[in-house]
């Protein structure tokens, strides 16, 4: 028993090490199958995760940038680049608007007109078609029914319906020259809706690129001191602007005077209920003339409906005492006096020189009589050193002057010895042919000068037959040129009076507070201006039209009518009554 024991555990041990040398063996050699397919699963494991792994950073990175771009775009600190405007009002407004982060971005559209009637077309048929055609009749429309079965009106065609409040919405108007070219505005209108300091610099921007742009209407949008300044800032780079309109913007700090600086090209300017007292009217009055500087450029001015006093009108006359562009002028609806009736009544007669004024006029006459005074002679005036006046020339050109004639007196005194008598004659007939020759030449040019000015007469009449007679231009020129007060003067009661302003020909003051005192220092001033004629150089024809209805003094004064009929001849538009039934049948 034992012994079969022994040899059955002899047994298995044999067998366990042959089972573990058979397993032990594979380990050294070649893997089978079963180990392989097991590489094969961990090795693509481990390339998906790899793959995975790129693709996270990828996701990653790309949420990284979008984070940024977004924190960029977020981020209002940052500056974005400044907008270059192009000339196109529309899109460059916009894009100012959309960048100035506008919640509600007013639209630009044009300006309504009335609405044109469509000329008649002709039934006749066209030359060369549609020979031997007759015009077919368009069909009638049918009348439009309402729900209730009745002939419905036509809508009316003078005007447009629109939905409610879409008229009272904030928009810009505009004016063009051609309505498929955008970027030719000429007017603007904004009417009703306040601009701000940020509305008023982002129209700088568009306006200051605008080459065609030639009026702004800005009536009632608020307006304060800053953006009034920020305004006139703006006005010289708008080479073509023309016309400005600011009615109805009461401005505290009466900054007006910006608007009409030697730099703005401002021509007519209107400031009708805006609010204006004696304050603003006294910066306008010195923005138009000093002795030192005038306004040259602004032609009309209406400040109706104002609160412009006695003082106001006097800062204004003063103004135009030195002023000779300013031709039309409305103080309609003010509160004007007796007192400013009567200073501007000595403005446009004649007035006396302050002190001031006398010292520029002297000024100004002392450098027109003696333009060469400090001006240095010219070298061959000069002197060689100092101790010599330059008038007195040196020895040396007097003895080369002297040698000179000496030897030409010899010559002629040689050709006299040779021969005689008959070198005089043969001078004297030389100078007689050369005098008459000359006679010849100047009788000829004298004979050309007369033909052409004969001609260019002939000429101009003819050419300027039912035309009025116009100035030349050397003479509009001289207006615009010569200071007032280099004018002739007269010396009366030890004070110098110069002629008043001629060049303003249009005068509102209606609606003031003028009595008969005012009023007959006004007609003063008309029969001054029609019956003396002074010579002035400023020229000018004097007012032509003056208003002045509705103040104080009844129309039916003799005063009132005493102007209006000087004025009455002076109107362009004013036809005199025929005489007789005769002469009006044959006219």
């Amino acid at each position: 028993m034992s012994a079969s024991k022994k040899n059955s555990g002899g047994n298995k041990s044999h067998h366990s090490s042959e089972s573990n040398s058979g397993l032990s063996t594979p380990k050294s050699g070649s893997k089978t199958p079963r180990s392989a397919s097991k590489s094969r699963i961990t090795f693509a494991r481990v390339a998906n995760k790899i793959k995975m792994g790129k693709k996270v950073e990828k996701s990653l990175k790309g949420e990284k940038n979008q984070s940024a771009i977004s924190q960029d775009e977020e981020d209002p600190n940052k500056t974005p680049e400044p907008y270059s405007c192009t000339g196109n009002f529309q899109a460059d407004f916009t894009e100012l608007c959309r960048r100035n982060s506008m919640a509600a971005i007013p639209p630009v559209i044009h300006r309504a007109r009335p609405p044109t009637q469509a000329a008649p077309e002709s039934s006749k048929p066209e030359k060369g078609k549609d020979k031997g055609k007759s015009a077919v009749p368009e069909p009638e429309p049918e009348p439009e029914v309402d729900p209730e079965g009745e002939n419905a009106e036509p809508p009316p065609k003078t005007y447009v319906v629109k939905d409610k409040f879409e008229y009272f919405k904030p928009c810009v108007q505009v004016e063009m020259e051609n309505y498929d070219k955008p970027e030719t505005v000429t007017e603007i209108y904004i009417r009703g809706w306040k601009i701000d300091d940020i509305m008023m610099n982002t129209l700088k921007q568009c306006w200051s690129v605008m080459e065609k742009l030639h009026t702004i209407n800005l009536w009632n949008v608020g307006l304060n001191g800053e953006t009034l300044s920020i305004m006139a800032s703006t006005l010289p780079s708008i080479v073509n602007l023309r016309t400005l309109i600011l009615d109805g913007n009461v401005v505290t700090e009466e900054n007006w005077h910006e608007l009409i600086t030697d730099e703005s090209p401002v021509q007519n300017l209107s400031l009708r209920h805006c609010g204006m007292t004696d304050k603003g009217a006294k910066s306008i009055g010195e923005a138009l003339g000093t002795v030192k500087r005038t306004n040259t450029k602004l032609v009309t001015l209406n400040l109706a409906g104002n609160q412009i006093s006695d003082q106001g009108a006097i800062d204004i006359a003063n103004g135009l005492r030195m002023n000779r562009t300013l031709m039309s002028l409305s103080l309609a609806s003010n509160q004007i006096g007796d007192k400013g009736a009567i200073k501007l009544g000595e403005v446009l007669s004649r007035f006396p020189l302050s002190h001031e004024e006398v010292v520029e006029r002297r000024k100004q006459k002392s450098s027109m009589g003696s333009p060469d005074r400090n001006k240095s002679p010219p070298p061959s005036r000069r002197a060689d050193s100092k101790d010599r006046p330059g008038s007195v020339r040196s020895s040396s050109q007097h003895d080369k002057s002297d040698k000179s004639k000496q030897k030409q007196s010899a010559k002629t005194k040689k050709d006299a010895g040779k021969g005689g008598k008959e070198a005089p004659k043969e001078e004297e007939k030389h100078d007689k042919s050369k005098g008459k020759k000359d006679d010849k030449a100047a009788a000829k040019k004298a004979s050309l000068v007369a033909d052409t000015k004969n001609a260019a007469k002939g000429k101009s009449k003819g050419k300027d037959k039912g035309k009025p007679s116009q100035a030349e231009p050397e003479d509009m020129g001289d207006s615009s040129f010569i200071n007032p007060l280099t004018d002739e003067a007269d010396f009366i009661d030890g004070q110098l009076w110069v002629p008043g302003n001629r060049l303003l020909i249009n005068l509102n003051l209606s609606r003031n507070q003028i009595n008969e005192q005012g009023m007959a220092a006004i007609l003063k001033a008309m029969q001054y201006q029609t019956t003396l004629a002074l010579g002035s150089k400023s020229g000018g024809t004097g007012l032509m039209r003056i208003c002045v209805f509705k103040n104080k003094i009844s129309s039916d004064h003799d005063i009132v009518r005493k102007i209006n009929d000087i004025m009455l001849p002076k109107d362009p538009f004013y036809k005199p009554p025929p005489q007789t039934p005769e002469a009006e049948s044959t006219s």
